[in-house]
């Protein structure tokens, strides 16, 4: 099929180069010039293994082509996909600004039969709404179809690829049936249904899946104060086949460009519809407080934090992504800083994102080591597997005092107890306390 696709961000460029991996002649749409410039010469402009592989190959094939012009990107298509941002808003909704401009976009460029489909995430109402707006410019029918995404950052290739099943809404049968065509070489499952339904199921997913992750930590923190290992009780819990392992790993809180928004934006759309739905709420503030517990734990460690030097691995809200979005090395970071303490970290990709958004407050270094040099203590906030590998012994050499918080668990502690001196403090564990210095 001939497709086109709105947007070049981390759904429309997985998307779009997955579309054109099985065969479909994609053209994605970008108003931002130098994004498109540097795709064109086969630049990722994000970081997704495996994304710029596909992209060099199907654009070598000529399968995949990126413009600027709405024009020529929607003239001919069967299906126009819209994945553009829906950023949240002060008030805790989902702004639509980006989604209605592209939808008054493409407007003037749509043929008849031709079929929009909103993959972006949106309220419920919101396939209507665009629906209205665009018949509204173009002056006839058009078929709407609402297909939500279920991407995870640092997977999204793996993601679409080997997705669980596919969410198609729809009001028009012949239009469900060529978004469900386009997607047959996935021999993915596929669930019909109305546009409601289907943009719930989109906002219902993460929001039991942030859920999960706060409960996770709540145990943590409970495990914490009776003795219990939090490891323990998720490997417990997830072998029941009604509560499943996935999502159960206790840490420093969720970020991201999903879990957050997504959470917010549906606790709006039940405020807008007389729902109390406290349960968001307090999943929303479980996590903030997670966010914290790092220095928390370093507070009641040192008494006070002013003049100490701490290093930071990691920065992104999770390995295989430069992602800054929510992510928990941004409170940690600034709250370091607002204490009083010195704070180095590194990333192995996510450093130049970082520094967008921490600003000049703290030291970026190229090294693990360089982060670790005199410190007091050294924090690790995203579980790189480089991170995992670490020579210990060699680390705890390089820094002031070896003491260890570690806000992923990601440190074996097989490994943690043939350290000579060391300080150990996980999440939902017991600290280990070995040796004297």
């Amino acid at each position: 099929m001939k497709i086109a696709v709105l947007g070049t961000g981390y759904v429309g460029l997985s998307t779009g180069v997955c579309l054109s991996e099985i065969g479909h002649q994609v053209t994605c749409i970008d108003i931002d010039d130098q994004k498109i410039s540097r795709l064109q010469q086969g630049i990722s402009p994000i970081y997704e293994p495996g994304l710029e592989t596909l992209l060099v190959k199907n654009t070598g094939a000529g399968r995949l082509i990126f413009t600027t012009s709405h024009k020529d990107g929607v003239e001919g298509a069967e299906i126009i996909i819209i994945a553009v941002g829906t950023p949240q808003r002060p008030d805790g909704g989902a702004d639509l600004s980006y989604l209605e401009q592209a939808a008054k976009d493409i407007s003037g460029h749509i043929e008849k039969g031709t079929i929009v489909v909103i993959k972006s995430t949106v309220p419920v109402g919101t396939n209507e709404y665009i629906k209205k707006i665009i018949e509204e410019k173009c002056n006839k029918e058009v078929m709407m179809v609402s297909n939500p995404e279920f991407l995870r950052q640092g997977s999204a290739i793996h993601d679409t690829m080997n997705a669980d099943r596919i969410i198609i809404g729809f009001e028009n049968k012949e239009a469900a049936e060529k978004v469900q065509e386009m997607y047959r070489p996935l021999q993915v499952p596929v669930i019909f249904t109305g546009f409601r339904s289907s943009e719930m199921i989109k906002y219902a997913s993460n929001a039991f899946l942030a859920t999960k992750i706060s409960f996770i930590n709540e145990i943590a923190n409970l495990c914490e104060a009776v003795g219990a290992d939090v490891e323990d009780v998720a490997k417990g819990m997830g072998k029941d086949k009604r509560i499943g392992e996935a999502f159960l790993q206790a840490g420093i809180g969720y970020g991201g460009s999903c879990f957050p928004k997504d959470v917010k934006a549906l606790l709006h759309t039940a405020g807008r519809y007389g729902v109390n739905f406290s349960m968001l709420k307090e999943t929303i503030s479980i996590n903030d407080f997670q966010k914290e517990v790092l220095v928390k734990k370093a507070i009641k460690r040192f008494g006070e934090l002013k003049g100490k030097k701490i290093g930071i691995l990691g920065l992104p809200f999770k390995p295989e992504t430069d992602d800054m979005r929510e992510a928990p090395s941004i409170n940690i970071a600034q709250s370091l800083t607002n204490l009083g303490a010195e704070v180095v970290a590194y990333d192995p990709v996510g450093t130049e994102q970082a520094k967008k958004i921490i600003g000049d407050t703290i030291q970026y270094v190229s090294s693990v080591f360089d982060a670790v040099l005199g410190a007091d203590a050294l924090f690790i906030v995203t579980e790189w597997k480089e991170f995992t590998q670490l020579d210990l012994a060699s680390l705890m050499k390089k820094m002031k005092y070896p003491i260890i918080f570690d806000g992923r668990n990601c440190l074996e502690e097989d490994r943690i107890r043939q350290c000579e001196k060391i300080e150990y403090y996980p999440i939902g564990k017991q600290s280990i306390l070995s040796g004297e210095y």
